[in-house]
């Protein structure tokens, strides 16, 4: 077996990723304008998801940790990505909340996390976790051990709830909004 040998196999699987890569792309553009037909996919693989976790009685260890990573997409797509109290005159080099000329478009919010990268995300997650709950690899029966899944659920809403109330006390003084929780 020579070098070219071994270049033409190593061609044949680089150009196998690339077209699946071209077409991953294609779908996720065609996919694109669709927010309610994306949003409706990810509610059912979801539910789907949560379904298989209630029959199978197991891996509630994938459930917590794929929760946990939906409440900081969820975060991340609550919260602006220029900071009102840090940056309000744009002086650290980035953009202001008020234009300075007439050229200027007034941004008054723009996401940390685009919420096509958002669902984006919470479709790899689930589909991972939910591929998690199919495998017989030993490795990962770690992940299907003998949790108490109530702890894992109170620990989710304290997470939340801790969570949430930062959020709102962050972001909500600057907008004089006073919430007490």
């Amino acid at each position: 077996m020579d070098d070219s040998d071994l270049r033409d196999k190593a061609s044949v699987v680089s150009r196998l990723f690339s077209s699946l890569a071209v077409k991953y792309q294609y779908y996720l553009d065609c996919l694109t304008p669709y927010t309610t037909v994306r949003w409706a996919i990810a509610i059912i693989s979801i539910f789907a998801f949560t379904v298989r976790i209630f029959t199978i009685q197991g891996f509630y260890l994938v459930t917590y940790g794929l929760f946990i990573y939906c409440l900081k997409m969820c975060e991340d797509f609550l919260t602006p990505r220029v900071d009102p109290v840090l940056d309000f005159d744009g002086e650290d080099g980035g953009p202001s909340l008020l234009p300075k000329s007439n050229n200027e478009e007034f941004r008054p919010f723009m996401r940390r996390l685009p919420e096509f990268k958002f669902w984006l995300s919470i479709m790899k997650s689930t589909l991972l976790a939910f591929t998690c709950t199919f495998t017989d690899i030993p490795l990962l029966k770690i992940f299907d051990g003998p949790f108490f899944w109530p702890i894992l659920v109170m620990y989710f809403f304290v997470f939340f709830f801790l969570v949430i109330k930062r959020h709102i006390t962050k972001h909500g003084i600057t907008k004089s909004v006073m919430i007490e929780v």
